[in-house]
């Protein structure tokens, strides 16, 4: 069936078109109850808006699980450094950039990683005594995408549309390396919706 050709017609370019009437707009006010908007609208409205704020270079606030991603946080410092450069290796295919590790985000202030993983690793996430892993109904706010290095929360490996953290990987690193202080899963729901 691929490569089977469509018919063409033959339109002979100076015929004669039928006289049409024009067309009126009538401009009507409509109140819609937001009851009868699908349930899933309102969340819709807020990823779109969110992610205008991405292409305005600002504070990206988003929820975490569903389409996009959950988080596992750790301690930054020389031990998540080597974790990261290690999962650059792991990462890297041919002809890849160095930085070929997924999505991590450094908190300076807080002495964090966060590491972007795919959405639902927070529910088969074991706890870890070096990191703790976030889904829903968390948010987090993420610095905007051409913020590279501090003051502030910056992207120390870049946020790219073909690749997230995998969680496997991450958590041997995570004992092999053993970053410490471990952050406290309660704090981090509190603090992470905050941070810009």
């Amino acid at each position: 069936m691929i490569g089977t050709r469509l018919p063409r017609r033959l339109v002979e370019t100076d015929r004669r078109r039928p006289e049409v009437a024009p067309v009126g707009f009538t401009p009507t006010s409509e109140t819609i109850d937001p009851a009868t908007v699908a349930s899933d609208m309102g969340d819709l409205a807020a990823r779109a808006r969110s992610l205008m704020a991405l292409q305005e270079q600002r504070v990206l606030q988003l929820p975490l699980g569903g389409g996009f991603f959950d988080i596992v946080v750790t301690a930054s410092g020389p031990e998540g450094y080597a974790a990261v450069k290690l999962m650059d290796e792991i990462q890297r295919t041919d002809g890849d950039r160095p930085d070929a590790c997924g999505p991590v985000i450094e908190d300076p202030e807080r002495s964090w990683l966060i590491w972007l993983v795919p959405p639902g690793t927070s529910a088969e996430w074991a706890p870890h005594r070096y990191a703790a892993c976030l889904g829903r109904p968390y948010h987090v706010a993420l610095p905007p995408m051409a913020v590279t290095e501090p003051p502030g929360p910056y992207w120390l490996r870049p946020c790219r549309g073909d690749r997230l953290v995998p969680p496997k990987a991450l958590r041997d690193l995570l004992e092999q390396f053993r970053p410490e202080p471990a952050p406290h899963e309660t704090l981090l729901g509190e603090v992470l919706g905050t941070i810009s």
